[in-house]
């Protein structure tokens, strides 16, 4: 028969430990769970931190640029030619009467051959048609002369006939014939003072228009000689000779560039703006420019009315003294200064953040553990912007892109 035997302790004792490991694993998880993920570390060399100050703000755009020069002397071809000598090269310095390069045409010197030979007969002319008038003249009065001693001749034997005729010792027929002789005189005599007036009146308006003839004519062997002059190209004025684009042997056309002259130690310098920032630039701010060898002084006196390429081309005048090495088209960056802000709070511009705009930075705390905060931010300059809300003076914050650490709330930097 079979008898029942009772289960062994040692069974229940391993199940009893085994619930209680697995609640122990349990309760350890969800300890776990509860604590806070220790914050990710940064690189305290690789981040920008800038610190929250109160006071003046300098709002400022900056732009990229060249050096130009104030006064430009533009020097073209008043005729065609050809290119025959070439005196001086890019970099010397000239003065106004240093010839630059020559150039040969025949026919511009034939045609102030031409010019001079039609002033000389126009000239000869007008000698000849003085002498004529002149001698005209002369007859004419030579005439009148004449008939003033005809006339008063006429007018004694018509008188003495008129006697003779009232004492009957002249026939009154003769009497009549005298005196209407006389008449007839008077009115030749007349007629031709009415002649001489109408010949020197003639010869003044002839003789007129012979000399504004010769007015035209010695317009245009001026003009004909300044052409042959322009042959030899002169700097006109002081300064350095910035370029010269010819070789020998070229043809050039009127209208065609020959060089340029400048003045180097006056000089101008043109930004150019981004447009979005260009919209509060005004005439007579100050500027600063800097050349990479020095900053010179300066303020705006010209603004393009129109953008292109995206920025705004902005000319300042230089005030300060040039730096050493200072020459056209040198690579520059300016500053415009907008406007200054008395006892404001500011800080460093961080990265990408906008004026008006609200943005989260890290706040740097005690044991370098910085904390992410909401800033509201207003006016904006180009290396600094006002704090409206969300921090104090004396706050550190992190300027940086930290754009990585958007999902963490805090940072610990190391």
């Amino acid at each position: 028969m079979d008898i029942p035997r009772p289960k062994p302790k040692r069974r229940h004792l391993r199940s009893v430990a085994a619930v209680a490991l697995v609640a122990a694993l349990v309760a350890t998880t969800v300890a776990l769970g509860r604590l806070k993920r220790a914050p990710p570390s940064v690189d305290k060399a690789a981040v920008w931190v800038g610190e929250v100050k109160r006071g003046e703000m300098i709002r400022a755009v900056r732009g990229p640029g060249a050096l130009v020069p104030e006064h430009i002397r533009w020097l073209t071809a008043d005729t065609a030619g050809r290119v025959e000598r070439i005196s001086l090269r890019p970099g010397t310095p000239v003065t106004g009467d240093t010839v630059l390069l020559e150039l040969s045409n025949p026919d511009v010197l034939l045609q102030a051959l031409e010019a001079e030979r039609q002033l000389a007969n126009a000239e000869a002319l007008r000698l000849e048609l003085k002498a004529s008038l002149e001698t005209q003249a002369l007859s004419q009065r030579a005439l009148l002369a004449t008939l003033q001693t005809d006339l008063s001749d006429a007018r004694r034997k018509a008188e003495v006939d008129q006697a003779l005729a009232q004492k009957q010792f002249a026939s009154k027929v003769e009497a009549d014939l005298t005196r209407d002789r006389a008449a007839e005189l008077t009115a030749r005599l007349a007629l031709e003072n009415q002649r001489l007036g109408v010949l020197t009146r003639s010869a003044a308006e002839r003789l007129a228009a012979q000399a504004s003839e010769i007015e035209k004519l010695r317009a245009v062997v001026a003009f004909r000689r300044q052409q042959v002059a322009s042959l030899k190209v002169k700097a006109g004025g002081g300064g350095v000779l910035m370029d010269l684009p010819l070789e020998l042997g070229q043809w050039v056309t009127p209208g065609t560039l020959l060089a340029k002259v400048v003045k180097p130690d006056e000089l101008k310098a043109e930004l150019r703006i981004p447009e979005t920032q260009a919209k509060d630039v005004a005439l007579g701010q100050r500027a600063e420019v800097d050349t990479h060898n020095g900053v010179v002084a300066g303020a705006v006196s010209r603004i393009e009315p129109a953008a292109k390429d995206g920025a705004v081309k902005v000319e300042v005048s230089l005030t300060g003294p040039l730096p050493k090495g200072a020459r056209p088209d040198l690579t520059v960056e300016g500053a415009i200064e907008l406007e200054r802000l008395p006892n404001v709070l500011y800080v460093g511009r961080p990265a990408g953040a906008q004026p008006e705009e609200p943005l989260e930075l890290f706040r740097v705390g005690a044991g370098d553990l910085a904390e992410k905060v909401k800033v509201q931010f207003g006016r904006a300059s180009v290396n600094t912007i006002e704090v409206k809300a969300g921090l104090s003076e004396g706050d550190r914050v992190v300027l940086s892109d930290m754009s990585s650490w958007d999902s963490m709330e805090t940072v610990r930097l190391k």
